[in-house]
């Protein structure tokens, strides 16, 4: 239907009757007045023009017994074709039994909602959840690191409007620069950030799930080590004459004799130490299974720890920066320290102290496997296993400790009592 030229004064068009079917055109053509006025279509569905030539979409319906009036939006963003969408999606609520006005209100405010939940938001709430549940900090440091690396191309995004090939893209990114494994911890992270999402109601499914296969599978990377019993006496020889800093001295040395993880080691606190029961006793949050660990004390490690407090004792840490003493000394101070020695990476890394007392502590014989494995705070895999090993290995794990620490003494003066036949190779004790 098309209004006659007459009705197209803006003097006029206040007169033109409330009936019919609109066209675009109409629509398109139509001007303000000196008052609002309808552009009737069908079905409830009108154009409301108003004197500052704005053009809004208006429905009026009735639910509950109620006359209601629904905003459908304005044109032209909102087109003729889209208003009755839009009235049809709203008569098709009002069949169900629902107010199509409350259901635009809840659904804007889940859209705010959204806005404000991005993904930067969330994943702090994440990690703050995890300080409290006291996350060991090493582990905070590297989840902030990934994170930090996916903020710039979805920090801003609302979390639950995150989709797949974005994630991906950001996983690429990482991929490019060589980093594969980075890569793979990234999407791990990633998944861990949208299953909270998720838990908390801000997202409906982690995009991550679908990724599975996508990324470039790194080779397994085994940490350089000593494993033979000359090399290993070179190495204790060589720490005696290290000529740096006197607390990295110490960590050099009881490195060796503990063969903890090197966070472990670097963040141990004096208040963890009873020397009177020659223990360690480890908190859960500071190691990498989240299981508490007790390290026996040989007489060698204790005698090291009396010294070590002579310097350090005021403090927290047992091994604190050389910054400050409110910190643990840096996860590169040990390795530094072997490569000054002489020591390359592709022979030895601070884990590798680890993988040397594994391997020559089991071909030694002298003692059961899994009381070794058990020292190094592996987790048995096997879970009916595990619910039957016997007990701690306490007994056979503190005479362990003490025939390493002896054994360590022996192979710096040359001679050893473990079995000559090692081959030199590379070992991963992680």
């Amino acid at each position: 239907m098309r209004y006659p030229e007459r009705y197209r004064s803006p003097a006029l068009l206040e007169e033109i009757p409330s009936v019919g079917t609109l066209f675009a055109t109409t629509v398109a053509a139509a001007r303000p007045a000196g008052r609002d006025y309808k552009l009737s279509d069908s079905a409830g569905l009108y154009l409301l023009i108003r004197p500052n030539g704005s053009k809004l979409w208006r429905l009026n319906y009735v639910c509950h017994g109620k006359h209601r009036t629904l905003s459908l939006g304005a044109w032209p963003d909102v087109g003729l074709a889209d208003a009755r969408s839009k009235r049809d999606e709203a008569r098709k609520l009002l069949a169900a039994g629902l107010d199509p006005s409350h259901e635009q209100k809840v659904a804007r405010a889940k859209a705010r909602i959204e806005e404000d939940d991005t993904f930067r938001a969330v994943a702090m709430e994440w990690i703050a959840k995890n300080e409290r549940e006291r996350m060991a900090e090493v582990t905070l440091s590297k989840i902030r690191w990934l994170l930090d690396k996916a903020y710039p191309r979805i920090g801003s995004r609302p979390i639950a409007k995150i989709t797949t090939p974005e994630v991906l893209t950001v996983l690429r990114s990482v991929e490019a620069t060589g980093r594969y494994e980075s890569a793979r911890r990234m999407r791990s992270v990633l998944g861990r950030v949208f299953r909270y999402a998720v838990a908390t109601a801000r997202a409906e499914r982690d995009p991550t799930g679908d990724l599975r296969g996508a990324l470039t599978v790194p080779k397994p990377k085994h940490l350089a080590a000593i494993t033979t019993e000359k090399r290993a006496g070179d190495l204790m020889r060589a720490i005696e004459t290290y000529g740096g800093h006197a607390i990295t001295l110490y960590a050099l040395r009881l490195s060796a004799h503990l063969f903890v993880r090197p966070g472990e080691l670097r963040q141990a606190e004096w208040a963890e130490f009873d020397f009177d029961r020659s223990v360690w006793s480890i908190p859960a949050e500071k190691m990498k299974m989240r299981r508490p660990h007790r390290v026996p004390l040989s007489t060698q490690v204790v005698a090291l720890f009396e010294e070590l407090w002579d310097l350090t004792g005021t403090g927290r840490y047992c091994f604190p920066s050389f910054r400050t003493g409110r910190r643990p000394m840096s996860e590169n101070t040990v390795t530094a320290a072997l490569r000054v020695l002489g020591f390359g990476q592709e022979e030895m890394t601070a884990h590798g102290f680890r993988a040397m007392a594994a391997t020559l502590l089991n071909e030694a014989g002298r003692f059961n496997p899994d009381a070794i494995e058990r020292q190094l705070a592996h987790m048995e895999n096997d879970g009916v296993r595990r619910a039957y090993a016997r007990g701690e290995y306490w007994e056979e794990r503190a005479t362990m400790m003490q025939f390493w620490s002896d054994e360590l003494d022996r192979l710096r003066n040359g001679v050893s009592l473990l079995r000559p036949n090692f081959g030199g190779r590379r070992a991963n004790a992680s």
